[in-house]
């Protein structure tokens, strides 16, 4: 019996221990060096992400390097380092920087704009491109 499915036909699966991949999504590594780690491809990666185990071990990895991460910025923050402070408040709390700008005219009152005027100023572009 030659070609079609028989069993053992077939490359063998490769053997991933989910407590090293864990350890490895933990430091956030990409597809190309897991693959590397697990001497397999990347397809093989991507195909293992379909299996529960595979994706769970993997998703548990890198929230726990997350963690770890968040860890570290906050003995920054806690350290006293202001720019980790701004930068935490930025990101976990929607602060952000405001810088106000006003235009004046030449003798320091307010611009006034009309709908002509911005129109005007707009065909002009268009014309100059």
């Amino acid at each position: 019996m030659q070609g079609g499915r028989r069993p053992g036909a077939g490359r063998k699966p490769i053997e991933i221990d989910f407590e090293q991949l864990e350890k490895l999504a933990s430091l956030q590594c990409t597809d190309r060096e897991l693959a590397a780690f697990f001497r397999c491809t990347t397809r093989t990666i991507e195909k293992r992400r379909q299996e529960p185990a595979f994706r769970e071990a993997l998703e548990r990895g890198k929230a726990m390097g997350q963690i770890s991460v968040r860890r570290a910025q906050m003995r920054l923050l806690e350290g006293g380092n202001a720019t980790m402070g701004i930068w935490l408040g930025k990101q976990l709390l929607g602060q952000r920087d405001v810088t106000p700008v006003e235009l004046t005219g030449s003798n320091g009152s307010g611009l006034r704009f009309s709908v002509e005027a911005i129109d005007a100023i707009i065909a002009a572009e268009k014309k100059g491109t």
